[in-house]
């Protein structure tokens, strides 16, 4: 079952980037089936920090081909990435702690996070990269 589809309108028009956005909705979508599924606490845990590594491993790619283009908001872009890494850690930890169960709370904050993100933030610099010739 997907609780997050791919779709069109998520497309920056960057390929790798692209690529990556559909990664992180694997992950998603992962994460949210083993949540279903009952899986244990374990895999749960697993997905969770291989979908954080991972958004990490983007955040970088993404700040790196703003900085070679100077985009002009890159320093806006990196907070928004930073302060998503810090609540995605909160929740990993407290989820670890035992502080926290994975729950709809969790999957809603990081589909919402990652469409408005995607369809908001990532295309004010689409446009900018596209027309200095990224792919």
């Amino acid at each position: 079952m997907l609780y997050l589809e791919w779709n069109d309108s998520f497309s920056v028009k960057i390929d790798s980037i692209d690529k990556q956005h559909q990664k992180l909705v694997d992950y998603i979508n992962e994460l949210h089936n083993a949540m279903l599924q009952g899986k244990s606490k374990q895999i749960l845990g697993e997905i969770l920090n291989k979908l954080a590594r991972y958004t990490v491993e983007h955040f970088t790619l993404e700040e790196k081909i703003m900085a070679d283009n100077n985009f002009p908001e890159l320093a806006s872009h990196k907070e928004a990435h930073k302060n998503f890494v810090k609540k995605v850690g909160e929740y990993r930890q407290a989820f670890e702690d035992g502080k926290v169960l994975m729950s709809i709370e969790i999957m809603n904050f990081l589909k919402d996070w990652l469409t408005n993100h995607i369809m908001g933030t990532d295309q004010n610099y689409s446009q900018y990269l596209v027309s200095r010739g990224v792919k």
